[in-house]
């Protein structure tokens, strides 16, 4: 279902690509000897951002969130996107942002503002374009950042003619900008948010003393309860707030607010009816996956060794051929932090396939990537999955099963070898299990799962670990990921959010390879004639009686410094 924007009076218009430079203010006139050397050095990164991000955005891709009757333009999609990554590059406040946008001159070059008078969009349009990408993707349409970065890095594929056959593959885990809540503090802050926007029509509903609890909820925070009462006290309290939340919920028909929506899943993840009475759940009997904040209802909590996190896990691909040659990020996934690693494998191949244009051969990735589904899903594709590890405790046995049927179990303990027999089933579809007697004297049973988990630990024992050590790099970009986020929190909420941040954040990780890659002599292209701005040239004739100034011919020509003035002075036009 498509938002409704017929309240906006913008209508789509693409921006143009070659940007028009005055003579009066154009910021090459501005500039002289070394600073505008260096100004139009195409090696510079404002030159390259413009050419490797600015001028590639297809504008196109957003023309659903505008009008297509009437309106005025809307500003330039392309400049509105350039701020956006460079925000997440440096970390920018918007404050920031838009102080660099107005007056940092090198800044201005990426986005395309190459005059000292060129408009920079309000920060209103700013805020607007963003909200309307995240209300798109929320009526079920697809992340436009998202399809921004798979259309700049495709194009980025091609021109550099990057080989998309080996990716390798990792995952970080993303705090959300939210509180660590208690489970006291969860429900409490959840059912004051939902009595703050529907006050009038819960106190009609309650009695009395339930809306002085209610306004009590309201007054103070969750936190400053528990610190002042005792365990007792916060369960009693949590057994009240949980009658009224179930008044609430089956009184109040409002499913069209996110926050009710939200205090429905509170109660029915932390609470349970019992012969009638509410009564909150066991903690153990908490999912994973359910609310950890009213203001981040997406996020999950995740354990990972001795790492917490109440957030999303972001997982990136990447080419990994040989160190001369160019690397990009092929493609950015976001789940809630619950996501398991194995499950990102095949959606990220075929993303990978997708941009690179062709066929992956070979995945390098860690030991949770492995599952028999992906193994599977490898097999029929032709794909090496190269993993430096299984999860989970070695078996004590080692198992070769012969081409005849016969299995071979070595007891790694005591170094001794069975030949198992095969043990026929009762059900006639069943898999076949082999058996040996242990020291015990009991019938320890192996199935085709186990003997191709152990055929699978030889051939990763067999791999030289230089092909192993492949995926080791990835972790580099992984780190320049979260770089701006040195305690793993974002400054963000909502998956949608944080899908645009991880996405316009491995635009950037791209460019600054490109940029290396350029500035070390691996351009294949001749960039000082692409993408040039256009000068608009309004020449003087010199008569011998007088001097003055007559529009000779207004034309373009690209842009490059003092060769333009010598072109013009060798043919008499100055």
């Amino acid at each position: 279902m498509r938002p409704d924007f017929k309240n906006s009076f913008v209508m789509f218009c693409k921006s143009h690509t070659s940007h028009q430079l005055s003579l009066f203010s154009g910021t090459h006139t501005l500039l002289t000897h070394r600073a505008l050397k260096k100004y139009e050095d195409h090696h510079m990164w404002h030159n390259q951002f413009r050419t490797q991000v600015t001028q590639r955005i297809n504008e196109t891709i957003f023309r659903p969130l505008f009008r297509e009757d009437f309106g005025a333009p809307n500003a330039s999609i392309r400049v509105l996107m350039g701020m956006m990554v460079l925000k997440e590059a440096h970390g920018w406040s918007d404050e920031k942002l838009f102080e660099e946008c107005l007056f940092n001159i090198l800044v201005r070059s990426a986005l395309g503002l190459m005059n000292m008078d060129d408009a920079l969009p309000a920060a209103s349009t700013y805020y607007l374009l963003r909200k309307r990408i995240v209300e798109w993707e929320e009526a079920g349409h697809e992340n436009l950042i998202e399809k921004v970065f798979e259309q700049i890095t495709k194009s980025q594929f091609i021109e550099f003619k990057i080989n998309g056959k080996k990716i390798r593959m990792d995952s970080k885990l993303m705090g959300s900008n939210i509180a660590w809540y208690s489970r006291y503090q969860l429900i409490h802050e959840t059912l004051a948010i939902v009595y703050h926007e529907l006050k009038a029509q819960i106190d009609r509903l309650l009695s009395a003393s339930e809306v002085d609890l209610l306004k009590e909820v309201s007054g103070e925070t969750g936190n400053k309860v528990c610190y002042r009462s005792s365990t007792s006290e916060v369960e009693a309290r949590m057994r009240a707030l949980g009658v009224v939340i179930h008044k609430i919920i089956h009184q109040i028909d409002n499913d069209t607010l996110p926050c009710f929506q939200t205090l429905c899943r509170v109660f029915n993840e932390q609470y349970q009816l019992v012969d009638d009475a509410v009564m909150a759940r066991d903690k153990h009997e908490i999912s994973a996956t359910s609310v950890q904040s009213p203001h981040d209802p997406d996020c999950h909590y995740r354990k990972k060794g001795e790492q917490q996190v109440k957030g999303y896990s972001v997982n990136i691909t990447e080419t990994c051929n040989d160190k001369q040659s160019l690397n990009l990020v092929t493609c950015v996934q976001l789940e809630a932090a619950s996501a398991a690693d194995c499950d990102f494998l095949q959606s990220a191949v075929e993303a990978s396939q997708e941009v690179a244009s062709g066929k992956v051969d070979t995945v390098n990735a860690d030991g949770a990537y492995h599952s028999v589904d992906n193994q599977d899903y490898c097999q029929k594709k032709g794909i090496d999955l190269v993993i430096g590890a299984i999860q989970g405790k070695p078996s004590r046995y080692d198992l070769d099963l012969k081409e005849d049927g016969q299995l071979l179990v070595r007891d790694l303990s005591t170094d001794t070898v069975d030949v198992a027999r095969q043990v026929a089933s009762r059900k006639a579809d069943a898999e076949p299990k082999w058996a040996i007697r242990n020291e015990k004297g009991k019938n320890r049973y192996f199935t085709q799962k186990e003997i191709d988990t152990c055929l699978l630990r030889q051939q990763i024992d067999a791999r030289p670990q230089s092909e192993i050590n492949v995926r080791n790099n990835v972790e580099a970009t992984i780190f320049q990921l979260g770089y701006r986020y040195q305690n793993a929190k974002s400054r963000y909420r909502g998956m949608i959010k944080h899908k645009m941040w991880a996405n316009v954040r491995c635009l950037w990780i791209n460019f600054i390879r490109i940029l290396n890659f350029v500035a070390g002599g691996g351009s294949i292209c001749d960039q000082s004639g692409q993408n040039s701005p256009v000068l608009p040239v309004f020449l003087l004739k010199f008569v011998k009686t007088e001097c003055f100034m007559t529009v000779v011919k207004n034309f373009s020509l690209p842009f490059s410094g003092n060769r333009n003035l010598a072109f013009l002075v060798k043919n008499n036009f100055l």
